[in-house]
């Protein structure tokens, strides 16, 4: 009894951490129902010259932002959003191009690839809220 314990664990194993199309049975990962048309995580952008990118190093500089991301066009502005009291990076930036093909080269050359270690994401950016306008999904305090 013990021994076919012994010889049934390595396939239980396996068929845990597999990821092979013998394992599509994994119990913990619900499979979406047939025909399901699976949602994008967040709307995109439309173009624009402005690019949002995430996943910036603490340590990288506005400078170097410029510096990479001018091997695709020309920028015309750059900056890292840095924390007011470490003066570190908070992880994103913002860079603009001149012309909207520009923005979609640096996009192109830019997203998913490595800036001081760190792998980061480039996308075109959303317009900014006027100011006082409240988002929809976003709770509404005070008085109504």
């Amino acid at each position: 009894m013990a021994t076919r314990a012994a010889v049934a664990a390595p396939h239980l194993l396996r068929r845990f951490f597999c990821s092979n199309s013998a394992s599509s049975s994994f119990p913990f990962v619900p499979t979406p129902p047939p025909g399901a048309v699976p949602s994008p995580a967040r709307p995109t952008a439309e173009p624009n010259n402005n690019l949002f990118v995430s996943g910036l190093s603490k340590r990288t500089t506005t400078e170097k932002l410029r510096e990479e991301f001018s091997k695709f066009g020309e920028v015309v502005q750059a900056r890292v959003v840095t924390d007011r009291v470490s003066g570190y990076s908070k992880g994103f930036g913002f860079v603009k191009y001149a012309t909207l093909e520009e923005a979609a080269k640096g996009i192109e050359g830019m997203d998913g690839k490595f800036l001081d270690g760190w792998v980061i994401f480039a996308e075109y950016a959303r317009p900014r809220p006027p100011p006082g306008h409240l988002n929809d999904n976003s709770p509404q305090f005070g008085r109504q």
